[in-house]
Parts: C-alpha cells; sequence; structure tokens
C-alpha cells in the first residue's frame, strides 16, 4: 500500500522539479517494461547533429538551447561548449540535452544497466528503480553547475547506419574534493570523479564504453583537470580490464571493516592521470 502511495507522489515531484530545466515534448511517461524506455522517443524530436557545424534549426536561440549553452534560467552556460567530445568506432559522444525526454532516456539506459531483476513484482520495482536514478539525475542538474557536473552520452553516428540514433550509454562525471582521494593524487585539489558508467545490454562489447572513457579524458582536459578518479568492484575482472585498458591504474581498496566484515563486495579504486602535453584546445565555431 505504501508502494501505491509513493508512485504518484514521484510523479507530482518531477512535474516539479523539471520545470527549470526542461525544454523538451511534455508528457512522456517512464515504460513499465524493462529496457524498453529508451526506444520509445517521439519522432519529432530532433538531436544536435554532433561534430557538426551545420544544426537544422531555425534561430541562433534554437540552435543554443539544443547545444545547451543556455540554462533554465537563460544564461549561458560558457562561450567554449564541446559540440563533441569523441566519434569513432562509429560511436559519438556528447553532453546530455537537459530536456525531460533526453533525461528519461539517460535513466533508462542506467536502469538497464544497474537493475537486479526480482522473482515477484519485477516490473513495479524495476518502474520504481529507474524513478530513483531519474531523481538522482534531476538532482546532480540543480545542484551543479555546468562546468562541475556533466552527463554525457553516447549513440551511433552517421557511420553507423544500422543503428538507430537512440542513447546507447551513459557516463557522470563530477568535480570532486575527497581528501581521502586527493593522497594518491600528487598536487591536486581537486578531480573528476566518473561515475554511473552504462551500456545498453544489445551494445555491449562494441567499444561504446570506451567511446565514454575517451570522452571523459577530453572533458578533464577542457576543464583543465590532471585526474580522473573511478571505483570498480575487486572481482569485476571485465569492467576492471575496461579502465586498465583506458589507463587507469588501482591505487587503494576499501578497508575489510567496509566490505568483507559486513558482507559487501568489496571495491578498488582506480585513478588515470591525464597528459598535460595534449591538453585540448577547442575549436572555435562548436
Amino acid at each position: 500500500m505504501a508502494q501505491c502511495q509513493w508512485q504518484p507522489h514521484f510523479q507530482t515531484r518531477l512535474k516539479e522539479d523539471v520545470s527549470w530545466k526542461c525544454r523538451g515534448p511534455q508528457g512522456v511517461s517512464i515504460n513499465k517494461d524493462k529496457g524498453k524506455g529508451i526506444r520509445n522517443w517521439k519522432k519529432g524530436l530532433q538531436m544536435p547533429q554532433c561534430c557538426s557545424s551545420s544544426f537544422p534549426v531555425s534561430s541562433t536561440t534554437a540552435r543554443e538551447l539544443e547545444v545547451g549553452l543556455i540554462n533554465s534560467e537563460g544564461k549561458q552556460r560558457g562561450e567554449n561548449e564541446v559540440g563533441c567530445f569523441v566519434n569513432e568506432n562509429g560511436w559519438k559522444v556528447r553532453r546530455m540535452i537537459e530536456t525531460e525526454q533526453e533525461m528519461r532516456n539517460v535513466a533508462a539506459v542506467q536502469a538497464e544497466a544497474f537493475y537486479e531483476p526480482l522473482l515477484i513484482f519485477n516490473d513495479l520495482f524495476f518502474q520504481f528503480f529507474q524513478a530513483e536514478v531519474l531523481s538522482g539525475l534531476l538532482y546532480r542538474l540543480k545542484n551543479s553547475p555546468p562546468d562541475r557536473y556533466a552527463c554525457l552520452v553516447a549513440e551511433a553516428s552517421s557511420d553507423t547506419p544500422q543503428v538507430e540514433q537512440n542513447l546507447v550509454g551513459v557516463v557522470d562525471a563530477t568535480v570532486n574534493r575527497d581528501t581521502d582521494v586527493l593522497q594518491f593524487l600528487p598536487g591536486a585539489t581537486e578531480y573528476i570523479y566518473i561515475s554511473g558508467i552504462a551500456v545498453l545490454n544489445n551494445f555491449r562489447r562494441r567499444k561504446v564504453a570506451t567511446a565514454l572513457l575517451k570522452a571523459c579524458d577530453v572533458l578533464a582536459r577542457f576543464w583543465r583537470f590532471e585526474y580522473l578518479v573511478l571505483r570498480a568492484y575487486e572481482d569485476d575482472f571485465g569492467a576492471r580490464q575496461l579502465y586498465t585498458n583506458a589507463g587507469y591504474i588501482v591505487v587503494s581498496a576499501d578497508a575489510p571493516w567496509k566490505t568483507t566484515w559486513i558482507g559487501r563486495r568489496r571495491r578498488v579504486l582506480m585513478v588515470k592521470q591525464v597528459s598535460p602535453e595534449s591538453t585540448y584546445i577547442h575549436p572555435k565555431g562548436l
């Protein structure tokens, strides 16, 4: 009974929250079927032409809104907003567009990746989980300046015509200053923490995650940060190999009293130092 009362409360809260951010189509509902929410776009939604100097819009204001240069108060995000961070292996990575439609699509990707199925009431609990993911995204957007938090999304490039132009991967990048982490980062006072990296099941092992991690490298250079930090489960050898291949190294692990003694999976802390010699220079016109 308590769960039945919770869902309308969330919908009311979402309606209030997105009023300061959303500029896209209204009335989009969370899909009940796991993994299908990402495919239920409205066909008329236009996405920015990433890595292109031409945008199919009729005015400068519309173009700025699409590429995310104007925030909810109508203020400029910054003159040097990056249009596309990575475009390789058939995938391109850009910053999430802050519309209700795309935010729900991002939540759908992360929910599919991180949700653990249940034996009973699975569809219902998946809806709750997806709603919580969306709520967390809204909170981060509302409380983080655009140069302190970015949600990057991966989609098929024009070189992959057989794949629909839907989101297939997501990653969060947040500026942080945890002293427990800074002890492993010589000379740094802050770093970019990578979290929430997720790829739809049908697109795993197709270098989507690699493209997302490379986009984080570009973001770090663009924001002028030297270190990228993430955590991985110690026994998740596939993820650890992915991060190792991307240049991350293990520098520490959770203390036993935080994990083993209380039955939680142990995590390792992995760090990557972004090469200062390859500082990202933003091309004019993006």
